[in-house]
């Protein structure tokens, strides 16, 4: 299993999403003699998963069936275990894009945190490209060491402890895209720029307060930087239901035309909407925007090296 490249059938010590129902699914990591319960009852890890296809639905011990999915980066993002904030895929996929990552790609990153962004770009830059990815604190970089090693994409990916502010990312005038999530990223753009390529690479800093894209900015052009700009990205989700509207009033004529046009009696008139007519609503399916939208994340300023 890798969550760069698709396997048919799970096997012992892959990673794999168990799925309940979109707002309810969980990772988990097959070993030989293990079981998983859910509420649905008991998973047989060596009798109901391994050797069983990605995608197959598995019945629990209460009657009761899930599925089982192979890991993406998308699933990964909306299931990991959180060791920081993380950067969901409405973040992800336009900081992908803006950055022009590519199969092939060599991307610098700090700080790795819960390792969301950093599998997204594991698979954009894969089969050939490269992640450095810096992490100040010890035992998070160990952990994502261990996670891209299960995964199967260490080959893939360079962990680095160290203070990216103080120390740099490790490279020099090799990186195609620079990524940073950091307290103060205006003290690393002097390391981003030595850590890219001669001229014409991208860089990305997300920052949750306006008061640091304002200095990132600021030293984003004291070190020759251009292209500068910021963006705020807001999901806005829509619910479709079955809403009523009342019919307009519009007088006798259009009384008579309606009449004239609509057999009640017809059968193949029933159940349209014009069959509300008598009581005065019709049905009509709408997109409706949830009461409570999901608010501000962060800021993403991008530039390029000149």
């Amino acid at each position: 299993m890798s969550f760069v490249e698709y396997g048919d059938t799970i096997k012992d010590g892959d990673t794999a999403i168990v799925f309940l129902g979109h707002e309810s699914m969980f990772p988990v990591k097959v070993q030989h003699g293990t079981v998983t319960q859910t509420k649905y009852g008991v998973i047989r890890h060596s009798t109901d998963l391994i050797g069983k296809k990605y995608g197959s639905k598995v019945t629990c011990s209460k009657g009761g069936w899930v599925f089982i999915l192979h890991p993406t980066p998308e699933l990964w993002t909306m299931n990991l275990p959180h060791r920081t904030q993380i950067l969901y895929s409405t973040d992800i996929s336009i900081i992908t894009m803006m950055l022009e990552v590519k199969p092939g790609s060599i991307v610098c990153e700090s700080g790795t945190g819960s390792g969301s962004l950093s599998h997204a770009l594991i698979r954009t830059v894969a089969p050939t490209g490269h992640l450095y990815t810096v992490e100040f604190h010890q035992q998070r970089a160990e952990k994502a060491r261990e996670e891209f090693r299960e995964h199967g994409v260490e080959h893939l990916v360079t962990v680095i402890n160290q203070d990216v502010c103080k120390n740099g990312f490790g490279v020099s005038n090799i990186a195609d895209a620079v990524f940073l999530d950091i307290p103060s990223p205006w003290e690393a753009i002097g390391h981003a720029k030595s850590a890219l390529k001669a001229e014409g690479g991208r860089i990305c800093s997300f920052s949750p307060c306006i008061e640091q894209v304002q200095r990132t900015c600021l030293a984003m052009e004291e070190y020759g930087f251009t292209e500068i700009n910021t963006l705020e990205i807001l999901l806005r989700v829509y619910n479709v239901r079955t809403i009523s509207l009342q019919i307009p009033d519009l007088g006798k004529a259009a009384e008579d035309n309606s009449s004239a046009g609509f057999d009640s009696s017809n059968p193949s008139h029933q159940g349209s909407p014009c069959a509300n007519l008598q009581q005065g609503t019709v049905q009509f399916k709408s997109g409706v925007p949830p009461r409570e939208v999901v608010g501000h994340t962060g800021y993403l300023t991008f530039a390029t090296k000149s």
